[in-house]
């Protein structure tokens, strides 16, 4: 039976193992400092199997030798954003955090897959990868999947269809700068642009990267959780069965899309060892000058990074 660990028990940790209990992925370990927090959530999940059907076993924790050998660790640990912070505003804080997080489950889970949930986004996976040691191929950050859904459902609405049939991906980094790629989306195998004019397609792909920003400020207390939850169980799923999904997220580019080794939103297929291999697609002028600039601005956040982990 494999294992999985979800550090946090907030709105996010706690709905991901909702949705990985109810797939039944695996036995799930809830950790989170504030006593009897992940207990009294875990054992009221446990009492939803009767009604839901399942036999997941979960266990709250708070500290990490339940989380011993566990399969893939989800780090969701660090503060959410509050209405008016941008992401960069939480980089100190959450990489003290994700730091602290990511040196004790290195010690009790070392062949782990980490997937990475805390923002902002793109810098806390790096800051996973560095202090972990893990090869980058079981470091992944959760944004692309989250960033596409959203995107998905925004054109799902515009047109009137099931979001089964509207694909779509978006790159680079999570956050003010992403890069949904307009060409690949389509609408039962047709281009978006039959069923959307330029403008009104721009004005969604805006609404796409205000996403977050969009809910935050909905909701004035905190932040998104049941889509990035979902997402998070997609990549799960994908690595424990094996499925070799294609899914974007945030992997390690060292060649890929021109990247210089960052951690940038990117098509990736997600087997039993992680990220197995990253699939380039070929972008327009206009989004390969869009992917640049997002990873130019992960690139400062990085090194903002290494600056605060020096000193």
């Amino acid at each position: 039976m494999p294992k999985i660990t979800v550090i946090g028990a907030g709105n996010v940790g706690a709905t991901t193992v909702q949705r990985l209990a109810e797939k039944e992925m695996g036995d799930v370990v809830m950790v989170d400092i504030v006593p009897d927090l992940p207990q009294g959530k875990a054992l009221d999940m446990m009492e939803a199997g009767p009604v839901c059907g399942f036999d997941t076993r979960v266990i709250g924790a708070n500290g990490y030798e339940e989380t011993k050998d566990s399969d893939v660790v989800v780090i969701t640990s660090g503060i959410a954003r509050k209405p008016g912070m941008s992401r960069d505003d939480l980089l100190k804080t959450n990489a003290g955090i994700v730091k602290s997080v990511t040196e004790q489950v290195a010690k009790t889970s070392p062949k782990a897959v980490l997937i990475v949930v805390s923002n902002p986004l793109d810098a806390m996976t790096y800051v996973a990868h560095k202090v972990s040691g893990f090869p980058a191929e079981r470091v992944i950050g959760m944004a692309g999947v989250l960033d596409s859904a959203r995107f998905r459902a925004f054109l799902a609405m515009e047109i009137g269809v099931s979001v089964e049939d509207v694909h779509a991906t978006v790159l680079g980094g999570h956050g003010d700068t992403m890069v949904p790629v307009i060409k690949n989306t389509t609408v039962a195998g047709m281009p978006v642009t039959e069923f959307i004019p330029k403008e009104r397609l721009e004005a969604i792909v805006q609404r796409t990267r205000d996403g977050g920003a969009e809910i935050v400020k909905l909701l004035k207390t905190g932040s998104a959780y049941y889509a990035p939850s979902a997402s998070v169980a997609e990549m799960v799923e994908s690595i424990l069965k094996d499925k070799k999904r294609i899914l974007p997220c945030a992997a390690l580019c060292q060649g890929p899309y021109g990247v210089p080794g960052l951690f940038v939103g990117v098509p990736a297929v997600l087997g039993r060892g992680g990220v197995e291999r990253i699939i380039e697609m070929k972008l327009s002028d206009e989004e390969k000058a869009g992917l640049q600039k997002s990873v130019a601005a992960v690139k400062e956040l990085c090194e903002t990074v290494d600056k605060l982990m020096a000193a």
